[in-house]
């Protein structure tokens, strides 16, 4: 079988651009341990006032670490607002009550989708002082562009500087 010069040259071209591809794909899960987003944990969503999600907020778990419980329901974040200190490190679980939402936080790397019932986490830093807001990306109704809360990093104080060491 005849296979014409440049035919062979986009065929090798393929196969290397897959196998680099594959090698990327193979070193992401064995090397660097990345794995697909999932949830870590399920709740009835018609059950939330039964469940931890009953009182959203903020979690000081001691050393500038955080929890955060965030509930999104149409067209809202609950609490629509939390304030942290530079420097912390914040966990977020984050469930839907009623139908899919977005929850994006925004000049950070949290986006994920959240899914009535599942509960989803994510931990990011928050270094710089300022206002950062949470995004709803997923469309949720004609409410969906109010949709979005505010997380407020203000200046890390000297006594928050001395028990981070």
């Amino acid at each position: 079988m005849h296979i014409d010069v440049l035919e062979r040259y986009w065929l090798i071209a393929v196969g290397v651009t897959l196998g680099t591809f594959t090698a990327a794909l193979l070193a992401g899960i064995f090397i660097f341990g990345l794995r697909t987003p999932s949830p870590v944990g399920r709740i009835d969503p018609t059950m939330i006032d039964q469940t931890e999600f009953a009182e959203t907020g903020l979690r000081d778990m001691g050393n500038n670490r955080y929890e955060v419980y965030m509930l999104a329901q149409m067209w809202s974040f609950r609490p629509s607002e939390i304030t942290v200190p530079a420097g912390a490190e914040v966990t977020f679980f984050v469930t839907s009550q009623d139908i899919s939402h977005g929850f994006m936080v925004e000049d950070h790397d949290i986006n994920v989708m959240l899914l009535p019932g599942q509960i989803a986490r994510a931990t990011t830093f928050f270094d710089e002082p300022g206002t950062y807001h949470i995004i709803c990306h997923e469309y949720c109704g004609p409410g969906h562009h109010n949709m979005y809360a505010t997380i407020i990093v203000e200046p890390a104080t000297t006594a928050d500087a001395d028990t981070t060491k």
